[in-house]
């Protein structure tokens, strides 16, 4: 790996894209999110791809290509490698087109290197700025959203923070949620939004509410139940609505289109008109938005107002920030009349005077140090003035007046109220001596006693009572309660825990215990008393913060691992890493610093020039080194990477440069390849093989004998390396095993395969042996020593053994012989039978059996024939008696058929064999006559 392209693998391993998050390098990662891996990947879209000098980059390497350096030889390029040292003019006039193509392939070489460490891959900084601008689907709807209202205000968004919440809210999956069945709310679900907290529902579910909430209160509250219309609260913000505002339709948020259509490029639930509803506060105007959830934004239209004291000149002004203040004293008289309103221009009604002064109370008796805005105020004494009837005095507070008449004047009740008395006012009113009869506190009985004065005392008769429950009875005092030990079994509200209230008469109490389930963050429990069904969302929030800390978003408790961390405008603070002093600047951001892209500035060695380079400090670098798998079953490991510092490239710096001992000035040389300068000519020297001389370009040698400088070749040359050329032995098609020597070649040792003469055994004879060998040993050489497998012209196999040219016809082999009659048989040799001599004649007996052959066979003919005539004569009586007609079926009856004989029943099967005796013979007589 060139210093180049590891630098290119570290602008690729710690780039931290979006959110501040590192990236693995591209050799970590998946196949299908691999960049610059294939043919045309590894330059930016829409980039022109590299000059000739860079290659297009390999798989498993860097990024930059091995070849893409910085060319140390100017005279790379041309095809014989020689520099222009022939003569002081050729040097002079290239010695500028050299160094302007030495620039030139520098130049190409660093924006090669440039581009890919760039344009592929920026830092976090640049990507934040990418990520705060909407693109995409997402982006293109809140802009035409936004569109008409914008326009009114000129690019102005400030007051559409709340509004974009709640459509970022609409687009983001999951972010609604049905408070009611607590589930979420999808684009193609029916859904009805609160007027009063914009919160949405799920149609059916705000149905079934309101239904339910309307029976529970008029089945409790009612006596009349059915007849009384109650309202229905909502389930957030408990607005209440009438029974008649029950939503039975789906729509839109502004409500114009019924069951609005599913349309990707909208907002879900939205009709894409605009919203058109009034603004609140009422203004006279329209919201101009699209139909669009949650709260219309604040009037953007422009409206000519005074001030809010009405005494400053009508100026333009938004409408929905009319009200303004011209900063003037308001100087309307206060309510207390003396003062006048010192606050600057307000709204509304003044305040009240803040002086203080002396006043009176009412009854004229204290003064006191008030608040000149409540004038009027009362002591704490009694009136204590006498009153009409001279007797007593008016025990009335502080008040203004007459005092009234005396409370005892006039005609008064004895205190059980049936006898009217007129005494003076010093006299108290005596007891009528008759019964009380008052309703006691049981509301059952009446008091007993006399007239009396004072409270009546508790009811103290027995009466049979019936506990709560109605379970039991018992006789106890009126006044008391019965209320037994049983204790109520039923269910409670939340369907979890049992009433257990003792004597409960069945209306048993909701559930007062705490619900204490895990909510849906999993980091609280539920507050709420003990309920039916799921519970509500976490009401809790939490704040999301950046790496810094300096910027945070708040967002619902259970949603900080799923929200993004907000983009932090601050610079990140980490200190550097590398061997400069400050980091480049950018923004806050989470995980590893991006690579360092300064320069590195190091002095290089003793030449005293600074690395021109980037920061190399910190490179990641692929391992090499891997442990060998155990077997089939393990699978290879991701390619692991390690951060290492890497050296300074070396000096590139063009030097002048000159050829010894001529002093011919040449194109300047980096600074790192100045030395011992070849003038670009084969070297020539005789290597060892005595055969070839040194092709290699001009070098140093170091001689390690005392021959001739110019014919010996040293350690550095090359070692010749073609293949022998010296003539082979007559006959040996084999090239010599050795490389270049001198003197003559080993003996051909090597196994030539060749077939024997019958063609069917291969042999491995060597070389040497072959070629050297004469007729004889060549015949014995090629023989498998097996028996010839060629047949002779009599069909019989050769008995010699493996040999060239053609057989011997001369076979001894015994062969059978017969008669014509084949019944005699005699052995001859197959020469013999081959030339006609062996002939076996037949003898009386075989002539005695060809008789007796043909006289059986004439015997068949015969009988063959007789046989057809009588099937003949059968098949004519067969169709004489069809002409005459069916005969009676007694007279068929009757009819009695003849037994057929014992040749006809086995004829068919004794005639098979003499018919073949009878054709064996007359074959053997006409082999005889012929």
């Amino acid at each position: 790996m060139t210093w180049l392209g590891a630098l290119c693998m570290a602008a690729l391993s710690d780039y931290t894209p979006r959110g501040g998050r590192s990236v693995p390098p591209p050799s970590m990662e998946p196949a299908w999110r691999q960049q610059g891996k294939g043919r045309g990947r590894g330059q930016a879209r829409g980039q022109p791809p590299p000059q000739s000098t860079v290659s297009r980059p390999q798989h498993g390497r860097s990024s930059q290509p091995p070849d893409a350096k910085v060319v140390t030889n100017p005279w790379s390029g041309r095809g014989n490698g020689k520099p222009p040292v022939a003569a002081a003019e050729s040097v002079t006039n290239r010695e500028l087109s050299s160094q302007s193509k030495f620039e030139e392939i520098r130049r190409i070489n660093q924006s090669v290197a440039q581009r890919i460490t760039e344009n592929q891959y920026s830092s976090s900084s640049e990507e934040d700025e990418g990520d705060e601008e909407l693109s995409g689907k997402r982006g293109k709807i809140l802009d035409s959203t936004f569109t008409t209202y914008t326009h009114q205000t000129g690019g102005d968004v400030t007051d559409l923070e709340r509004t974009r919440q709640y459509l970022n809210d609409a687009f983001q999956s999951g972010t609604l949620t049905c408070l009611i069945c607590i589930a979420s709310v999808k684009r193609n679900q029916a859904v009805w939004s609160c007027s009063g907290c914009y919160c949405i529902f799920h149609l059916p579910c705000i149905q079934k509410w309101a239904k339910d909430s309307i029976f529970l209160v008029s089945s409790v509250t009612d006596e009349d139940f059915g007849k009384k219309e109650h309202p229905w609260p909502c389930p957030k913000c408990r607005h209440e609505y009438k029974a008649q505002e029950t939503p039975n339709r789906y729509r839109c948020y502004c409500g114009k289109v019924e069951n609005p259509p599913l349309d990707p490029w909208l907002l879900p639930h939205s009709c894409g008109q605009v919203c058109d509803r009034e603004f609140k506060p009422a203004c006279g105007h329209r919201c101009l938005l699209l139909c669009h959830p949650g709260p219309c934004p604040p009037c953007p239209k422009m409206v000519h107002v005074s001030c809010m004291c009405k005494k400053a000149t009508p100026v333009p002004r938004r409408c929905s920030a009319k009200a303004w203040s011209c900063q003037q004293r308001c100087g309307k008289v206060l309510p207390c009349g003396q003062h006048s309103c010192e606050n600057l221009c307000h709204a509304g009604d003044c305040e009240p005077c803040p002086r203080v002064s002396k006043q009176r109370c009412v009854c004229g008796r204290q003064v006191s140090q008030r608040l000149c805005a409540s004038p009027v105020w009362h002591c704490d004494q009694a009136c204590g003035k006498p009153l009409p009837c001279g007797n007593h005095t008016c025990e009335k507070v502080c008040h203004s007046g007459p005092c009234g008449d005396c409370p005892r004047s006039g005609n008064r009740l004895c205190p059980c109220g049936k006898s009217k008395h007129s005494l003076p006012c010093t006299e108290d009113v005596p007891t009528c001596g008759d019964t009380c009869g008052k309703v006691l506190g049981c509301g059952l009985h009446c008091c007993s006693m006399r007239c009396h004065r004072g409270p009546c005392e508790t009811c103290r008769q027995e009466v049979e009572k019936q506990c709560r429950c109605g379970k039991y009875t018992r006789r106890m005092p009126c006044h008391k309660e019965y209320v037994c030990e049983s204790k109520c079994t039923n269910m409670r509200s939340c369907q979890r825990h049992q009433c257990k209230r003792k004597c409960c008469p069945g209306n048993c109490p909701p559930c007062d215990q705490n619900c204490g389930r895990t909510l849906g963050c999993r980091n609280h429990k539920c507050p709420s008393v003990c309920h039916q069904g799921s519970c509500y969302p976490c009401p809790e929030t939490v704040q999301v913060r950046c790496h810094c800390g300096s910027t945070a978003l708040t967002v619902p408790c259970g949603r900080e691992k799923s929200t993004r961390p907000p983009r932090c405008k601050e610079l990140c603070r980490s200190p550097p890493t590398c061997h400069h002093s400050s980091r480049e600047k950018h923004r806050c951001h989470f995980g590893a610093c991006p690579p360092c892209r300064q320069i590195c500035q190091r002095v290089l060695g003793a030449c005293g020039h600074t690395c021109p380079a980037p920061c190399h400090d910190e490179v990641m670098v692929k391992k090499t080194d891997r442990a060998q798998l155990a077997g089939p079953w393990e699978q290879l490991s991701e390619p692991a990477f390690v951060c290492k510092a890497l050296p300074c490239p070396p000096c590139q710096v063009p030097l002048p440069t000159y050829v010894s001992p001529s002093k011919l000035f040449v194109s300047p040389l980096p600074c790192h390849s100045c030395g011992p300068f070849s003038c670009g000519r084969p070297c020539g020297r005789l290597l060892a093989c005595g055969n070839h001389c040194c092709t290699r370009e001009c070098h140093s040698v170091t001689l390690t004998g005392a021959a001739d400088d110019k014919q010996q070749a040293g350690k550095e040359c090359q070692r010749c390396e073609e293949s022998c050329s010296q003539p082979r032995p007559p006959g040996c098609p084999h090239p010599c095993p050795l490389l270049c020597h001198p003197g003559p070649c080993p003996p051909c040792k090597q196994m030539i395969r060749l077939k024997c003469h019958c063609r069917i055994a291969a042999l491995f004879i060597e070389c040497l042996k072959l070629t050297t060998a004469d007729e004889e040993t060549k015949k014995l050489l090629g023989s498998c020593k097996n028996q010839c497998p060629k047949e002779l012209s009599c069909t019989h196999r050769c008995k010699e053994t493996c040999h060239p040219g053609a057989c011997k016809e001369t076979c001894n082999q015994k062969v059978k012989v017969k008669c014509p009659c084949r019944r005699i048989k005699k052995e001859y040799p197959c020469s013999k039978v081959c030339e006609g001599q062996a002939i076996v004649q037949c003898d009386e007996a075989c002539k005695l059996l060809l008789k007796k052959a043909s006289e059986m066979k004439e015997a068949e003919e015969r009988a063959a024939i007789e046989e057809e005539k009588k099937k003949q004569q059968a098949e004519l009586e067969a169709f004489e008696k069809r002409q005459k007609g069916r005969r009676k079926k007694s007279r068929r009856n009757a009819e009695v058929e003849a037994e057929e004989t014992l040749w006809q029943k086995y004829k068919k099967y004794m005639m098979v064999p003499v018919c073949g005796v009878l054709l064996a013979l007359a074959t053997f007589y006409m082999l005889q006559a012929s």
